[in-house]
């Protein structure tokens, strides 16, 4: 086991309907400045986002989504905010804002497995639970 490193990670939030406040998680987003990490990891359930919102437009907010993406990466056709340093991205990211992509307050960890972490967090905190006895 390596030495534990400290890690940050915010919850990616859709909210279809701003007003009404329900929202789905859809990713997560991780920083890790002793690995000099900076990843996101999306997996949007359509079927939830239209039990929320039968008209919302799934098709857009996956774009959305996959620019956030592309941003952590420092793509090119990430736009300007892709050409920031990590953390100055990370902290662009995880800004407050009241549109239909939101991202939870940010929370801290630790681990001594920073492989993986970001497919870790998604399958904990976005993708449905495993049904007892099938782990």
């Amino acid at each position: 086991m390596r030495t534990p490193v400290v890690y940050d990670y915010a919850v990616i939030r859709v909210v279809p309907r701003v007003e009404r406040e329900e929202f789905i998680n859809a990713g997560v987003l991780v920083s890790c400045q002793a690995t000099r990490t900076l990843a996101a990891a999306m997996a949007l359930d359509p079927a939830r986002l239209r039990a929320l919102d039968p008209h919302a437009d799934v098709e857009t907010v996956q774009r959305h989504l996959d620019a956030i993406v592309r941003i952590c990466r420092g793509d090119a056709d990430g736009g300007p905010i892709a050409a920031l340093p990590a953390r100055a991205r990370f902290h662009w990211l995880t800004a407050r804002r009241s549109s239909i992509i939101q991202v939870s307050p940010v929370h801290t960890g630790r681990t001594g497995d920073p492989d993986g972490l970001c497919d870790r967090l998604l399958a904990r905190m976005v993708l449905p639970p495993t049904p007892p006895g099938d782990a």
